[in-house]
């Protein structure tokens, strides 16, 4: 009751990046989403949350998602020492 399932997707490493900026070796961070903040962006289509990574339960960062997202979901993040600003 409750709980969200949780959804991993496995990638082929054939598979190139569409970004140039994203470097596929490098060691993805999940995170859990523990609150939901706000709505942001100019036409609220970001949502600001507070997240704890799985791995270190200590370190809670905000990061900026696009798309839908509720609390309990979990984030696979390409990078993980970048902070969101504060909602105004």
């Amino acid at each position: 009751q409750g709980s969200s399932p949780l959804l991993f997707l496995a990638f082929s490493s054939s598979l190139k990046p569409s970004y140039k900026s994203i470097k596929m070796d490098a060691p993805v961070k999940l995170a859990i989403v523990m609150k939901v903040i706000g709505r942001t962006g100019s036409r609220g289509q970001v949502t600001q949350v507070r997240v704890k990574f799985l791995d270190d339960q200590n370190r809670l960062i905000m990061r900026n998602v696009k798309g839908p997202v509720r609390e309990g979901d979990i984030l696979t993040l390409m990078e993980s020492e970048r902070e969101a600003r504060r909602l105004r």
